[in-house]
């Protein structure tokens, strides 16, 4: 699947304007590790291998609309795939092991409370980001495609979705992207450099 999504810092008041029609789907907590090496090789490729509540995931990116400040990722999550973009072999059957024997470490973790809402074809999720020493709100208004084809239409409804609500379509930095800010200004500098992230 493609994850077409735009982030959000959104007041109470615009909160309450993209929920008020909205189908509540409940409240669900989980932890995210990322993981890369000392180089940060996948980083800078904008290529975020994380596992959630110990389930990987590895998203990279697909075409990039600069003027849009809409994220466009494949995920994957099948194990081997992911070994496969990765270019590592299969030397066990956890790829826990594997990135550990690649020099794979943890260098982000965070526990996000959240609250999610269906809107028609949008899912809303509101998220509370706790990195133990600073916490970060965050909203998404996300749409999942099966093909490429369908992502121009996506992002034309996110963007039609947030200027009906008056919400401000501007660069938002992701919770992983906040972190590297907060607590690793190098890299931030190099994300910044390569077009990765934008302000």
């Amino acid at each position: 699947m493609i994850e077409i999504e735009k982030k959000f810092i959104l007041n109470e008041e615009e909160k309450r304007r993209i929920i008020k029609n909205a189908q509540f789907l409940g409240n669900k907590i989980f932890t995210d590790v990322y993981y890369d090496k000392n180089d940060y090789s996948l980083t800078l490729k904008d290529f975020w291998l994380r596992f959630r509540d110990g389930t990987a995931e590895l998203k990279i990116p697909l075409k990039k609309e600069n003027d849009t400040f809409i994220n466009q990722y494949e995920e994957i999550i099948d194990e081997d795939k992911i070994r496969q973009k990765i270019n590592i072999q299969k030397s066990s059957i956890s790829l826990i092991n594997d990135l550990t024997l690649n020099n794979y470490i943890p260098f982000c973790k965070c526990k996000t409370t959240r609250t999610k809402y269906k809107n028609n074809i949008f899912s809303i999720d509101l998220d509370f980001v706790d990195f133990d020493d600073f916490t970060y709100n965050i909203a998404e208004i996300e749409i999942m495609v099966e093909n490429e084809k369908d992502i121009d239409d996506a992002v034309r409804k996110i963007n039609n979705f947030a200027k009906e609500n008056n919400l401000k379509i501007d660069s938002v930095r992701g919770k992983v992207i906040e972190y590297i800010n907060r607590k690793n200004s190098k890299l931030y500098n190099k994300l910044l450099i390569k077009g990765i992230i934008k302000e």
